[in-house]
């Protein structure tokens, strides 16, 4: 009854009766509202990621970049394939001494563009590792709220707990707190970028 009176206040009273209900009001009822009331949390950081709207967008755009690199490397092989036959083909027309310079240019043009490839994938990993870690740091607000909201003392990554109960588990009301205040993250990651 009390939660449906708020619910129909408006504006900045009704999220400050909602914080006062979360913060100093019986626990059950910051349970109706969602959030579990427990001093240990459990939540898949895996999970947040890949399914808060910051994660599927990055995701999104490593995944076209990496088809990106595909098509990219299946060219080279193709082009290098190509000078391969080329060149074995003349080593029948040329003398050891005459083919040496070309076999070993061809070698190091080989070795170039795989270190290149090579050094472009890394490159996507690290992109993916730099948005895990940018992710944490913008959501981490988000937990602390939750944290605070629950009264617990403790967030424990679930792949890590050996028993717990579901009750526990804050992804689903952390995914949706997060993507209710970063969105995707393009915004806040272009106001970052200027």
């Amino acid at each position: 009854m009390l939660i449906q009176a708020i619910m129909k206040l408006q504006g900045p009273l009704r999220a400050l009766c909602a914080f006062f209900l979360l913060t100093v009001a019986d626990p059950t009822v910051a349970q109706q509202m969602g959030v579990p009331q427990s001093s240990v949390l459990t939540l898949s950081s895996e999970r947040l990621f890949a399914e808060s709207a910051f994660g599927q967008r990055v995701l999104r755009e490593i995944e076209a970049e990496g088809v990106l690199l595909g098509e990219e490397n299946e060219r080279i092989v193709a082009e290098l394939s190509h000078e391969e036959k080329i060149l074995t083909e003349k080593r029948e027309t040329m003398s050891a001494e005459e083919f040496r310079p070309l076999a070993d240019a061809f070698d190091k043009k080989v070795q170039s563009h795989r270190e290149g490839q090579r050094a472009k994938l890394d490159a996507l990993a690290r992109r993916s590792d730099e948005a895990q870690q940018r992710f944490i740091e913008l959501v981490q607000p988000v937990l602390i709220d939750l944290l605070r909201e629950t009264g617990a003392s403790i967030i424990i990554e679930r792949s890590s707990v050996f028993l717990s109960s579901d009750r526990t588990d804050i992804t689903e009301v952390a995914i949706a707190r997060i993507n209710a205040a970063i969105g995707d993250g393009s915004t806040v990651e272009n106001e970052a970028s200027e």
